[in-house]
């Protein structure tokens, strides 16, 4: 009887449960970025640890887009670690201020990648905490769509900033769940439940993860999906940290799935207590 309940609740399950960014579908519910690891061979490992297939990348960062008759040619290119036909590449604006600077970067991006159109937005408003400018945000978000843009964005985690950025037609919202860089996971895990709560788009953390219960928080709270790169790249061992991080990511979008029992002030017996002998 134990056995037929299991294949009877584990048939219940979805076989499948994408995640689903501009009309394409993802088996992987964890995005990274590429730096801060001490070479491309940890980049790469870490990266297949992680099972990751969107691999987000600093266009203005990194020296990307070599080739055979670029101006280093033979040298280590990171296009050999995450070959865009294996992975979606997801071009950031990661060191933008200004609202024009971010559009500008993003046109660069396309041009550099045959009009790919998926970016991921991030305009920041202060050197020391990397704090999102949102107005600046907001309005690049705007000049992005308009312009032809699948736009991912960072932001802060307002829930009427993120539901704003939803109506201007941006195809993912990526609230932080503390600065970035910091390690200090979830803050405010109301905030984020709203944000959750109230969209139509896929809400993915960005942003302040520092270990695997802390995505599995965000994943248990009703994320899409987290983002994170200094969480991993500054682990101890990054390739077993990638590793930890893609099971708790699985994990809480399991858990979460499956619905946690309610939070009681008291103990509530396992057993029932009914026809027990006295």
């Amino acid at each position: 009887m134990a056995r037929a309940i299991q294949k009877s609740e584990a048939m219940s399950v979805p076989i499948q449960d994408p995640l689903l960014i501009a009309g394409k579908s993802y088996r992987s519910r964890l995005l990274v970025g590429t730096g801060k690891y001490k070479d491309l061979a940890q980049t790469r490992a870490a990266i297949e640890a992680s099972g990751a297939e969107i691999v987000t990348v600093a266009i203005r960062r990194t020296p990307f887009f070599q080739t055979a008759g670029g101006q280093n040619p033979g040298e280590p290119n990171l296009l050999d670690v995450i070959p865009p036909d294996r992975f979606t590449i997801l071009p950031n604006t990661a060191g933008c201020y200004t609202a024009e600077d971010a559009v500008r970067t993003c046109r660069l991006a396309r041009e550099l990648l045959d009009g790919h159109k998926l970016v991921k937005l991030e305009v920041l408003g202060d050197a020391k905490t990397l704090y999102p400018d949102v107005p600046a945000t907001l309005k690049a978000a705007e000049t992005l769509v308009k312009d032809g843009f699948e736009v991912m964005v960072y932001t802060s985690d307002d829930p009427i900033v993120c539901k704003r950025l939803e109506e201007l037609g941006c195809v993912a919202v990526m609230p932080l769940a503390a600065p970035i860089g910091s390690g200090l996971g979830i803050q405010n895990r109301y905030n984020i439940l709203t944000i959750v709560e109230n969209a139509q788009v896929p809400i993915l953390v960005d942003a302040g993860v520092g270990t695997a219960s802390d995505a599995a928080i965000a994943m248990e709270l009703g994320c899409h999906g987290v983002l994170m790169n200094t969480a991993i790249a500054e682990a101890k061992n990054p390739v077993l940290m990638a590793s930890a991080m893609k099971k708790a990511i699985e994990a809480g979008r399991e858990a979460f799935l499956a619905g946690r029992m309610p939070r009681r002030r008291f103990a509530s017996a396992s057993s029932p207590l009914d026809g027990t002998i006295a």
